[in-house]
């Protein structure tokens, strides 16, 4: 008989997707039973993200259903996740990951006319493309995916993660109504810390959901996963500037991570890339380098 264990999870399409896939990898070992929070980021849709307090903000009340009993285990993306986490909790699997890139939705980014409008909720994204096209405008963008691909701007376009579009299987719907997109490299755009990962938590104390989540994990994107949360604790935990990492994926111990720091308006943007074997030790080596070429400047504002 296997085990039930009742999963903690946001009510979104794409959470529950991301719910079932866990499931589904666990397959006849455990029986998941989805507990739906519905938190409040989901419900106050007039309000920035960064005004909510950032990175977080969807996933502490998913974290309080394990930690009260109600779950014993909460599956998350990834780029939710706050850098430091709660005492109680251990991300026990990172599975697979998906496509970490960004993706342009309306228009390819040289067919943009100057002056066009780009819907993103992510400063990341916003200071970027505002480095690279200083001519574009910008306006917020918040709700679930459906709801976003009805608020592509006039001529413009808006950013969303190519994992949710993959997810939900929405690459065939924008090829069938013609709506042009672009996938955008991580030269071009790089991707949020863990952007395309999930995670999977439970209590520390749990050894047995620890065991078969433990056979779920995949170890390459675990460790890249580390990496790139390691850069954003060096930072000094959820920074409020445009940050972000990624890590590709290697079948070997060496991780190469690309790491960025901006200004809100784009104006300054810091990159640099760096190597090595311990995960977190990389994404922190990152960091300081980043600090240390006129990032904490841009923490002092």
């Amino acid at each position: 008989m296997s085990i039930v264990l009742a999963a903690a999870t946001r009510g979104s399409a794409l959470a529950r997707w991301q719910t079932d896939h866990v499931a589904s990898l666990l397959g006849a070992a455990a029986t998941v039973d989805p507990v739906v929070i519905q938190t409040t980021a989901d419900q106050r849709l007039d309000i920035p993200i960064w005004e909510m307090g950032g990175k977080g903000v969807f996933v502490k009340e998913v974290q309080a259903a394990v930690l009260d009993g109600r779950a014993r285990l909460a599956v998350h993306s990834g780029k939710d996740l706050p850098a430091e986490t709660h005492p109680d909790l251990v991300v026990a699997a990172v599975p697979p990951r998906a496509d970490a890139r960004d993706v342009l939705v309306g228009a390819t980014l040289e067919g943009l006319a100057p002056g066009t409008c780009i819907a993103t909720g992510s400063v990341r994204r916003r200071a970027q493309l505002a480095w690279l096209r200083p001519d574009l405008t910008f306006t917020g963008l918040r709700g679930n995916i459906a709801t976003r691909l009805d608020k592509i701007p006039p001529g413009g376009a808006i950013v969303m993660a190519a994992a949710a579009l993959d997810r939900l299987g929405l690459y065939a719907e924008l090829d069938g109504t013609g709506i042009p997109y672009q996938v955008l490299d991580p030269v071009i755009l790089l991707p949020q810390v863990a952007q395309g990962a999930l995670a999977v938590e439970c209590r520390a104390d749990d050894d047995e959901a620890i065991a078969l989540l433990r056979a779920i994990d995949h170890g390459p994107t675990h460790r890249a996963f580390d990496a790139e949360r390691g850069f954003l604790r060096e930072l000094g935990g959820d920074c409020d500037l445009p940050a972000g990492a990624y890590a590709p994926l290697r079948m070997d111990d060496t991780i190469e991570l690309d790491a960025l720091l901006a200004s809100l308006d784009g104006h300054t943007v810091l990159r640099h890339r760096e190597v090595g074997s311990d995960p977190d030790a990389v994404g922190r080596a990152a960091a300081r380098v980043l600090l240390d070429q006129g990032g904490r400047s841009l923490l002092d504002r």
